[in-house]
């Protein structure tokens, strides 16, 4: 399935925030929707979800105009939203009928994604006895409890600790490769970067990158090599950078980083050679890995909004 949004665009009184929005989400292919505070994200969420509608443009599912009613939809939100005095299992089978499910489909539903979220013991304690993580965990569990076609999460692992975020991810990337459209919405670049094959980042109501993140990165210039040295050979790495002639004459520049040195090639092309001229050297500097320094997510994010300015 492939959800498209085409040329939204909505305002509310006489500002608009959404300025002809487009962008795709293909079914096993997560994707992560990026924008800083006040970008427009929840405004495209809730067009997306029904809640509100756009001013102009459309919402397609497989090229078809999408009909809410006609496809099941999970949305964890970033703001807690559950009742904090009932039954954590009380409260998933009433959602769970407020999704169309039976009360018994919801209970079954419910105990089994408890079970799998590794959640069991809290189905009969109420919200307000959780930590704010296991809070998380209960809200997931309610956007999956009707096998969503469409699963929107946003900020999925606020609150989490690195057991339960892991956790989340393969419930996260078992979905996908079900073939659920999944979209993602989070300020944590480095989750977005570890599983989500294609990013959509809007600033000012505006989409300014999307694509695939692999294709993003690759279209980035390619001069930059980190290099890092075995444990032991960061001198002798550094010496050969300096004084091996061949290796000089294919470096412009390099700089010592945390867990190595980054150089900058006079020739993108040069990284074989560069490689040779090092394993060769005199100086014998034992690597411990060589490759490209490719831009972080969150570098291309801070390269494409820039600076603080006004929130939409």
């Amino acid at each position: 399935m492939i959800l498209e949004i085409r040329h939204i665009h909505k305002s509310y009184a006489e500002k608009q925030v959404l300025h002809d929005i487009s962008f795709a989400v293909h079914s096993h292919n997560t994707l992560g929707f990026l924008g800083r505070n006040g970008s427009g994200k929840t405004t495209t969420i809730r067009i997306i979800m029904g809640i509100i509608p756009a001013d102009r443009g459309e919402v397609l599912i497989d090229g078809r105009a999408f009909q809410r009613s006609d496809f099941k939809m999970g949305y964890l939100p970033e703001e807690r939203g559950l009742y904090q005095k009932v039954a954590i299992l009380e409260q998933m089978v009433y959602f769970g009928q407020l999704k169309g499910m039976t009360a018994e489909s919801a209970r079954k539903s419910a105990l089994a994604l408890l079970e799998k979220l590794a959640a069991s013991e809290y189905a009969q304690r109420s919200a307000n006895t959780l930590s704010k993580g296991n809070q998380q965990k209960i809200q997931l569990a309610i956007a999956l409890l009707n096998d969503p076609d469409i699963l929107i999460l946003d900020e999925p692992f606020s609150g989490l600790d690195p057991v339960n975020a892991q956790v989340l991810k393969e419930v996260i990337e078992e979905n996908a490769r079900r073939s659920k459209i999944i979209l993602f919405s989070s300020h944590q670049l480095e989750s977005v970067e570890e599983f989500c094959e294609d990013v959509c980042l809007i600033d000012q109501g505006q989409v300014i990158l999307f694509g695939n993140l692999r294709d993003i990165k690759e279209a980035y210039p390619q001069e930059k090599l980190l290099i890092v040295p075995d444990r032991h050979g960061a001198a002798r790495l550094q010496e050969a950078l300096d004084h091996d002639a061949q290796a000089r004459q294919l470096i412009l520049t390099y700089e010592e980083e945390k867990n190595g040195f980054l150089v900058t090639l006079q020739d993108p092309q040069a990284k074989t050679a560069l490689l040779h001229a090092l394993t060769a050297s005199a100086v014998n500097a034992p690597l411990h890995s060589f490759a490209i320094a490719e831009p972080s997510l969150l570098e291309i994010f801070l390269e494409k909004v820039g600076g603080p300015h006004g929130e939409n």
